[in-house]
């Protein structure tokens, strides 16, 4: 039996890989990934703004990673890390149907919970990338003259590891809603920049409801000046059950999406 069980993991896995591999492969080339590419380098091109508009401001004393910080929180955290964990979250599975794929996917010898992880898996690491070089190119560009304060190293670690968290939940509860509801974008848009952007900001425990309330709580914000509303009324849950809650999140996300797309039956339209 322990036998058994152990080849049966070993399957599991090696069909994950396969998966993660060919569209990982496939994603890299994609146009829409080119695309969003784009879209990560535009913090780049506003920090390289901002550091020549400092150059030649009396406000030179402004610091490089108080800024940074705050391009971390208005752009990244509110804006782009919900794009882009919507846009290929979804498509997880809806690419594959909408593209009548799904057929030839599903009969292939792989288990079907293999192509979800698989997918989810390259999809997630290929927008974490994205995001990544993003902030280590504002990162120096807007600290060019403290990079060998070390001190600064850590919080560019620590926005780094809070918007890859950030990414893999929100692209494990997008791929959820991905593999039963048609018009997954559509909600994805309403919950993104209605719910998200809008129950954050309430106050007491109703804020806990919001994903994005978990990672303001383990990032570093300021608590005066002309950014503070972005953590107005926030009431920080503890950094050891923030990463609780999103790794939760991702995992129970995830385990439904799984169990939908292994059970549901998909009608290919023409």
């Amino acid at each position: 039996m322990e036998h058994t069980d152990t080849g049966r993991l070993k399957f599991y896995l090696t069909s994950i890989k396969q998966v993660f591999s060919f569209f990982f492969s496939l994603g890299k080339q994609a146009r829409k990934t080119k695309a969003f590419y784009l879209l990560s380098f535009l913090p780049v091109l506003i920090s390289f703004v901002i550091k020549f508009a400092l150059i030649f401001s009396e406000h030179r004393d402004i610091q490089g990673i108080y800024i940074f910080t705050n391009i971390i929180m208005a752009f990244y955290l509110q804006f782009l890390i919900l794009v882009l964990a919507l846009f290929f979250g979804t498509s997880v599975c809806s690419e594959e149907v909408e593209g009548k794929n799904l057929t030839y996917l599903v009969t292939r010898p792989i288990p079907k919970m293999s192509i979800i992880l698989g997918k989810y898996a390259a999809y997630t690491l290929l927008t974490i990338f994205m995001t990544v070089v993003g902030v280590v190119i504002s990162f120096v560009i807007l600290n060019l003259g403290d990079l060998l304060d070390f001190s600064l190293y850590k919080i560019l670690l620590k926005d780094i590891a809070v918007l890859s968290l950030g990414l893999m939940c929100y692209m494990a509860f997008f791929t959820f809603f991905g593999t039963f509801l048609k018009k997954s974008i559509m909600f994805g848009l309403i919950f993104s920049f209605g719910w998200e952007n809008v129950i954050q900001y309430f106050p007491g425990s109703t804020q806990r409801f919001a994903i994005a309330h978990y990672l303001k709580s383990l990032l570093p914000a300021p608590t005066t000046g002309r950014f503070a509303f972005l953590i107005f009324r926030l009431e920080p849950t503890s950094p050891a059950m923030s990463v609780f809650m999103l790794f939760l999140i991702t995992v129970v996300f995830l385990a439904l999406a799984c169990l939908l797309f292994s059970y549901k039956e998909y009608i290919l339209e023409d």
